[in-house]
Parts: structure tokens; C-alpha cells; sequence
């Protein structure tokens, strides 16, 4: 039986979407919890020897170490056949989401959360307003992705959803209102069984 251990923080929208997508699968894992807020140095000595950059989300696989929350989520679909993975055509629109999650609404909503938890004071207000625009298209365009759906993989959540999910559950944090469509798709998400919140995906 594969051996799965992932290393995480409940503040990580990264940590959690790989947490998610484990979840769902139903894939037995173990957790560390990895104190992000913490000198890397002082991090655990296990941790620090598998990840090239002392970040999480990490994922051992029989002792094997993954890195990069994309490159993850990607792993368990096609390593499984899960959350997509079952087809070629689930991993495909998987890939696209993953990339597009990464460059648009997974680059905005961090910031805009980090910028309110900052008060403001590390954002200057243009940017502030450059990056509310840039999230009303990623909004537009999540929609035309979701169609009529209840998830972005169509009936059945995958690991697109579960990379959106990473910083759209914080959508009151980042003080963004969602659209009609964003809402639809975030109660279907927390409908899920396999759904937790950040803290109970990694305990400290």
C-alpha cells in the first residue's frame, strides 16, 4: 500500500488544496503540521531535508518527495485515478484549470487577503485596484468554466476544484463578494463530504 505523508499549514491555501483533493479521494495520508510563520531553519529537520525550498505543501509518496501544489494535485490524479485522473480528458481540463488557476484567480485572491490581514499597508492602493480588476475577469472567466455545473470537472468535483478552492474559501478574508456562479460552485464544495476546514486538514 503507497505511503502518504503530507507536510502543511491551515494558513496555506496550497497546503489545503492538496489536504482537499487527499480528502476526496479518500487516500489515506499522515500530517505534519510546519509552523509557516516560523524561521524556516527552525521547521522540522525531515521537512527541511525533502523540500528544496523549505515551502509547504509537501507530499511524500513512499518516501519519494513532491513539491509544488500543482505538480501534486497532478500526481495523485494520474498516480490514482482520481479527481479526473480517471481519463484522459479529465486530466487534460485538470492541467488547463491548474494553469489557469495559477496565473489568475490563485495570483489575485492571495494578495488581496494578505493586503486586509496586512491593513493595506503593504499593497499600495493602485495595485489594490489593478489586482480587484484582474479578479473580475478571472471571474467572468471561472464562470464560463463552470457552465451548469455544479463543479468545474462537471458532476463530480476534481483537481481543478480543488486548486481554486485553495484561496476561494477565503474569498470574505480577501473582502471580495462572490458572483452568482463562484457562490453556486463554493456551497456545492462545502457540501462535499470529504470537505474539512483549514484547521482541521492540519492540526497543530
Amino acid at each position: 500500500m503507497t505511503q502518504l505523508h503530507l507536510y502543511g499549514h491551515p494558513d496555506s491555501g496550497h497546503a489545503c488544496k492538496v489536504a482537499l483533493a487527499l480528502s476526496l479521494a479518500g487516500l489515506d495520508h499522515g500530517v505534519t503540521f510546519v509552523d509557516i510563520h516560523a524561521p524556516p531553519e527552525t521547521r522540522p529537520t525531515d521537512f527541511l531535508d525533502a523540500s528544496p525550498f523549505a515551502e509547504v505543501p509537501l507530499l511524500l509518496i513512499d518516501g519519494t518527495p513532491v513539491f509544488q501544489s500543482g505538480a501534486i494535485l497532478l500526481e495523485i490524479a494520474q498516480r490514482f485515478g482520481v479527481l479526473g485522473g480517471e481519463s484522459p480528458e479529465g486530466l487534460r481540463l485538470g492541467r488547463e484549470i491548474l494553469m489557469w488557476e495559477a496565473n489568475r484567480i490563485g495570483m489575485c485572491l492571495p494578495q488581496l487577503k494578505a493586503a486586509r490581514l496586512d491593513g493595506g499597508e503593504g499593497l499600495p492602493a493602485d495595485v489594490i485596484c489593478w489586482l480587484r480588476v484582474r479578479l473580475e475577469t478571472d471571474c467572468a472567466n471561472f464562470a464560463r468554466l463552470l457552465g451548469e455545473g455544479p463543479f468545474l470537472h462537471g458532476a463530480a468535483p476534481g483537481i481543478g476544484d480543488c486548486a481554486v478552492w485553495g484561496y476561494a474559501q477565503w474569498l470574505d478574508e480577501a473582502g471580495v463578494t462572490p458572483t452568482a456562479p463562484l457562490e453556486r460552485w463554493i456551497d456545492a464544495m462545502r457540501g462535499l463530504d470529504g470537505m474539512k476546514t483549514p484547521a482541521a486538514f492540519f492540526p497543530a
